[in-house]
């Protein structure tokens, strides 16, 4: 897998897409975020029906055509590519990255949990594209057992990871607090309501890759 990575991994969350006119909402979504210059975009539905995930991935898919966006599914990989999606992402109770890595090949991408308060042992050996850390700071979209980490955790992760991992940090990311943890080590940051909650996503989006780059 070749690709760099933008300092801002969005997550879409389904709690954020409206029931009423669901596919209008995400057609327009996905031109927008097109024409905002989106490169890559997660959509995460953890209590859909298939049916569901299905019919909202292939508007994703025909409003952010490849190659121009990378189109990551969370935990899905046996849909991943029936949807034409770019990759997935897997955690803990999902299938392991080695059998995601044997089922989509190499060409798609990889990403899973790496760890919290310490990297998960063997985590860097596994064929993984990039690792999820935190929760960084506690999440509105999507609970965790797990103690915050703060931008502490994110430095004392990138020391324990080595330079070349791609770390994207996760959990209750703020504009406000981006910067810091870009500057701790993190590699990108997830976020999710912090851009689909707002009136206006794309715009929102814009707004922070103008902040962070």
């Amino acid at each position: 897998m070749v690709f760099s990575f933008p300092r801002i991994y969005p997550i879409l969350d389904a709690a954020a897409i409206p029931a009423a006119g669901r596919a209008e909402f995400l057609r327009r979504l996905g031109s927008e975020l097109a024409d905002a210059g989106v490169t890559l975009l997660e959509y995460r539905n953890k209590s859909g029906a298939v049916s569901q995930i299905l019919a909202d991935a292939a508007i994703l898919r025909e409003n952010l055509p490849a190659p121009n966006t990378k189109l990551i599914l969370d935990d899905r990989v046996d849909l991943v590519q029936r949807v034409r999606f770019d990759g997935v992402h897997v955690d803990t109770g999902d299938p392991p990255p080695a059998l995601a890595r044997k089922l989509l090949g190499a060409a798609r991408i990889v990403g899973t949990f790496g760890g919290s308060n310490s990297l998960l042992p063997g985590i860097l050996f596994q064929p993984a594209d990039y690792l999820s850390i935190g929760p960084v700071f506690p999440s509105r979209t999507k609970l965790s057992v797990r103690a915050p980490i703060g931008r502490t955790g994110v430095h004392r992760l990138r020391k324990e990871a080595g330079p070349k991992p791609v770390l994207v940090a996760v959990g209750g990311i703020t504009l406000l607090t981006a910067p810091a943890l870009l500057a701790a080590g993190a590699s990108a940051v997830a976020v999710s309501a912090a851009i689909f909650r707002a009136s206006d996503p794309a715009a929102e989006l814009q707004r922070w890759m103008a902040a962070l780059g």
